[in-house]
């Protein structure tokens, strides 16, 4: 994971829950990565120190542990890449065919199947371990109904036939003698 999605990620930590120290971040990300990587401290704490020098969070020693908050400048970077988020989606070059040959899948289209699939996968486990509803967080139902609305859009548009595209014909009818 690159240092400045794991600088992102602390800050969101601590904009969400408050305080972070380093331990309790690494173990957040080996918890929502589903313990495909847990950083050891010389991934932690460099960027932790570099959020302090660059200012967007400060750190007070608390016991034994040394502790990091969110500053004013830090919401405010948080707020800047959450805003670009939506349009840097859309303009963001798909890199897939890369990742692709990369992990040694044949064809772009099977990599990604297989990120769909995990994407899936990943859906279905949100939507089981989602929060009751509140006013701040949508109930599990209103998840279930956005997720499925959304997998129908586009299976709807799958299934429509390419333009100019011709059905084989077939050889013989369902059910009938050869």
């Amino acid at each position: 994971m690159p240092p400045r999605l794991v600088g992102l990620y602390a800050l969101a930590c601590m904009e969400r829950e408050g305080e972070v120290y380093g331990y309790s971040l690494a173990g957040r990300i080996a918890e929502r990565t589903e313990g495909a990587w847990r950083p050891g401290p010389g991934a932690i704490y460099p960027v932790l120190n570099t959020l302090t020098k660059r200012k967007l969070a400060y750190s007070r020693v608390e016991g034994r542990r040394r502790v990091y908050s969110i500053t004013p400048q830090g919401r405010t970077v948080l707020a800047r890449v959450r805003a670009r988020a939506t349009s840097w989606t859309s303009r963001a070059p798909d890199v897939s065919a890369l990742w692709a040959e990369v992990w040694g899948v044949e064809d772009a289209s099977t990599f990604l199947l297989l990120r769909l699939r995990r994407s899936l996968d990943a859906i279905d486990s949100a939507l089981a371990s989602a929060p009751p509803g509140d006013r701040h967080h949508p109930t599990q139902a209103s998840l279930r109904r956005a997720v499925v609305s959304e997998l129908a859009a586009h299976l709807d548009h799958l299934r429509r036939p390419e333009p100019g595209w011709i059905p084989a014909p077939t050889s013989r009818r369902l059910g009938a003698r050869p």
